[in-house]
């Protein structure tokens, strides 16, 4: 009966907020044999899964939720998501194609161009925030340098949802930031950083450009990273007259992609045989 599935279903959604989340499978089990036909557990269900990147459970579930009620864009996109995550590519084109999306009729990985996307890494609130390039509507490979401490790389492809948590101003326009779920493919890249002194805020790019020019993808720690609230991180851009921590220190700390310390010290040998005004304090190699 409808009433005992709705009951059922609102007492497994308290469970699952409060943490119970075993408790909370139970009640949704429950408000499911209560109304087989009501795809809302199945979808809340669903999202449990996903929340705990169990990718075969939440597949099944949202699966089940879609045709219950084929109008749920939502359980389409989390059945996308959980195809993804599983390398189902049948079943991740019928989801994003249910949900509006174009698609041509290859069989493998969709390959888009959704262009420049902020993802916040590790799925929580005061995760780093890194641009990547996302290449499909589940998927995205980071573009910025993260810090070590994220433990990620540039060039992991990363699994993202679909629910925008922030925004970031890119050429005028707010970009969605959406929050990582799971590292599908590790870099091929390390992660170092630059520690120098002696370089004006020009000669600073001219650096990062040679570093990139090179293969050896690089940004401006200093200059780029800034720690921000919560509340703004979740939200829109602060407006000017909201401040928060900058780095304040006269040398610069470069943050470099490369695939192997031997290469960058072979580039910095040569790069600061012709800039003899600059110092390397340190060169910083990180194991993430």
């Amino acid at each position: 009966m409808k009433f005992f599935a709705e009951r059922h279903n609102k007492k497994a959604i308290e469970l699952e907020e409060s943490g119970n989340r075993s408790e909370a499978v139970l009640f949704y089990q429950k408000a499911i044999n209560s109304d087989k036909f009501w795809s809302a557990p199945w979808y809340n269900l669903g999202l449990l899964y996903k929340r705990e990147a169990n990718w075969s459970e939440s597949f099944e579930c949202n699966l089940k939720a879609v045709k219950l009620n084929p109008s749920d864009e939502d359980a389409w996109w989390n059945l996308g998501i959980a195809a993804t995550a599983m390398e189902n590519w049948a079943e991740a084109r019928r989801a994003w194609i249910a949900c509006g999306i174009p698609l041509d009729d290859a069989k493998g990985p969709v390959e888009l161009d959704f262009g420049p996307t902020p993802i916040r890494l590790n799925n929580n609130g005061d995760g780093e925030v890194v641009w990547c390039d996302r290449i499909d509507p589940a998927r995205a490979v980071i573009r910025s340098i993260p810090m070590p401490e994220s433990g990620h790389r540039y060039g992991d492809m990363l699994l993202h949802d679909g629910e925008p948590q922030g925004y970031r101003v890119l050429e005028g326009r707010e970009i969605p930031v959406f929050n990582e779920l799971q590292l599908l493919h590790e870099s091929e890249f390390r992660t170092f950083m630059i520690h120098l002194a002696g370089l004006d805020e020009f000669e600073i790019e001219e650096l990062i450009e040679d570093l990139g020019d090179s293969g050896i993808p690089a940004e401006d720690w200093s200059s780029n990273l800034r720690v921000i609230c919560r509340a703004c991180s979740e939200g829109l851009p602060p407006e000017a007259d909201h401040t928060h921590q900058t780095d304040s220190n006269e040398a610069h700390r470069i943050g470099v992609a490369a695939k192997s310390e031997a290469s960058l010290r072979q580039f910095l040998t040569q790069w600061l045989a012709k800039h003899s005004q600059a110092e390397v304090i340190e060169v910083v190699s990180f194991k993430s």
